[in-house]
């Protein structure tokens, strides 16, 4: 062994023996560490204990397990202490206020990690400093914490997922007071505070001592009522909903969506979806995908298919494992099924969702303030139905906290924003949510799609229709 590497591999051991005293507190952890001491690995070490995470605007994502560049208890309490200084600099009524913790169903038995133990480790470190937490009891899809945020008026949220991610990784993602994610320079001052804090707080490590702190609230029935409440405001055939032969098969891709697509088709007064059996339960080892990513297409939908083949059914509705992505299939004529890509269900929902509001807005001067957002990697057809109808369309850099952000802005200077999304199969359907939500657009293309068979139409050519009007004007649209 060379000098060099031998100077390396004691760099590495004084690293992993100085932490190993830290992930005591996590036996699993800690035993991890020590078995790479022990072997010698001096290449496993330097992935564990290389280089700290690095806090962006889309907060922290990395596998779960031992070291400074891993998800585990140590990491997300130094994350939660820079998180909360920095908030703390930011909102002097933060202790009246509080925050939002949401987490998936992600878990790492190796290491004894799992999102809901970071979710109880975060909300220790801020009851810890006398700041209210509203930590939901259960799984939720992500864009109930945007939701809590404002419905709440709290000072920020954290949801704990790694969305569609291999099964390994977990995340830390961060919204501020306007319910968006965070955006620029907030994340360089996160990662500052995060830095200046790397001592963990006294009695942070158990988090037993939250339950039954007065601080601690759980806002999962309170949020699940007023959620579903809030997006009925976007159901506009109710009657058809009631009586549409279609039958949906939906599938949540063993996440967090079975639940919540349920209660909203029950909301929007829909039977309920055919559940793909096999992954409507949350498994944290996703065993009946290669990737739990609906982004991957047909891969992902093999069971689906096979259920809604077995009973009949037409349009197939899948969630990401944090439920605020939405992938949708169609069975065509041929027999064969279309997997729409985020541009074309973009395309259709754009267009039924100005198809709605337009119903309802029969005062002509009302459009000048409506507006819907794209980002630049996605389609331009948002800004060919703007310039034919005559609404605004703006486009914003890629991801949905430019989004998300634009939108509040909008909003604040009393526009209308109807609709927002993503070519990476995100939408955003309901101003109440100011991010990506596939929950309230699974149940929105249910309602499109019943609306539009009872004009013995099929999404596929509702998709055409909307890109040949949006090219050539035409006398009479097909809403009319």
């Amino acid at each position: 062994m060379s000098q060099s590497e031998t100077k390396v591999i004691t760099i590495f051991f004084r690293i992993a023996i100085y932490c190993n005293f830290i992930f005591l507190q996590n036996i699993k952890t800690s035993e991890i560490v020590k078995q790479l001491v022990a072997e010698e690995n001096a290449g496993e070490l330097q992935k564990c204990f290389g280089s700290r995470m690095e806090f962006g605007t889309a907060g922290l994502r990395a596998a779960m397990g031992a070291g400074i560049s891993r998800m585990n208890d140590l990491t997300i309490i130094q994350t939660t202490q820079g998180f909360c200084r920095y908030l703390e600099k930011n909102f002097s009524d933060l202790k009246k206020r509080g925050v939002v913790i949401g987490f998936d169903a992600r878990a790492h038995p190796s290491s004894g990690s799992s999102s809901k133990r970071f979710a109880r480790l975060a909300a220790t470190t801020f009851i810890s400093q006398g700041i209210p937490v509203y930590l939901f009891s259960n799984i939720t899809p992500t864009p109930f914490v945007p939701y809590t945020i404002t419905h709440l008026k709290l000072s920020a949220g954290i949801m704990i997922t790694a969305s569609h991610n291999p099964k390994q990784d977990n995340g830390y993602k961060v919204y501020w007071e306007n319910g968006a994610q965070i955006a620029s320079p907030h994340d360089k001052g996160i990662s500052q505070t995060i830095e200046e804090n790397q001592e963990p707080w006294p009695q942070g490590w158990d988090d037993s001592l939250i339950d039954s702190s007065l601080l601690l609230h759980d806002p999962y029935v309170t949020i699940n009522k007023d959620y579903f409440k809030d997006i009925q405001k976007h159901c506009f055939h109710r009657n058809i909903n009631k009586e549409t032969k279609l039958k949906f098969v939906h599938t949540s891709v063993h996440g967090v969506g079975h639940e919540f697509v349920q209660s909203a088709f029950k909301a929007f007064d829909f039977k309920p979806p055919l559940a793909v059996a096999e992954q409507k339960d949350p498994d944290p080892e996703f065993p009946t995908v290669k990737y739990p990513n609906p982004e991957e297409g047909k891969g992902v939908l093999t069971l689906s298919f096979a259920l809604a083949e077995k009973e009949g059914a037409g349009i197939i509705l899948a969630n990401d494992p944090d439920a605020d992505r939405l992938l949708v299939a169609e069975k065509q004529e041929s027999g064969e099924w279309k997997v729409f890509s985020g541009n074309e269900l973009g395309a259709l929902l754009g267009w039924w969702i100005f198809t709605c509001w337009k119903n309802q807005n029969q005062d002509p001067t009302a459009i000048k303030d409506v507006y819907m957002l794209s980002s630049t990697v996605s389609s331009k057809i948002l800004r060919a139905i703007a310039l034919k109808e005559g609404f605004h369309f703006e486009e914003t850099l890629t991801g949905f906290k430019w989004m998300g952000n634009r939108a509040k802005q909008l909003m604040d200077q009393e526009k209308t924003v109807l609709f927002a999304f993503e070519e990476a199969i995100g939408y955003m359907c309901s101003p109440v949510v100011l991010d990506k939500d596939g929950v309230s657009a699974a149940v929105i293309t249910a309602e499109m799609s019943s609306w539009l068979a009872t004009k013995n139409l099929s999404l596929s050519q509702q998709l055409k229709a909307v890109y040949d009007e949006s090219i050539l004007p035409l006398s009479t649209s097909l809403w009319h």
